[in-house]
């Protein structure tokens, strides 16, 4: 009988050991896919990154575009009001 025990033992063993096993098999691939979702996050990031970058450039363009038409304005305004006291003056 002492034969067929330790068969049973050895075979309880085995069992535990493929459920480790297993274990490590599933942590392993859920730690992979936490990898990879943090990599496709990453990118993501970078992604919104330079579109938002992309995006300061083209509000600072249309900021400094308006500038100059803001001082433009303003000059054909003074030439306008000078040119007005000038009649006004006559």
């Amino acid at each position: 009988m002492s034969t067929g025990k330790s068969v049973d033992t050895v075979l309880s063993e085995m069992r535990r050991a493929m459920a480790t096993l297993e274990s490590a098999v599933d942590a392993r691939i859920d730690r992979e896919r936490q990898h990879h979702e943090a990599d496709g996050e990453v990118r993501r990031v970078h992604a919104d990154r330079a579109r938002l970058a992309q995006e300061l450039d083209q509000a600072e363009f249309r900021a400094n575009r308006l500038e100059e038409v803001n001082r433009e304005v303003s000059r054909r305004l003074v030439t306008a009001m000078e040119t007005i006291r000038a009649v006004l003056d006559r």
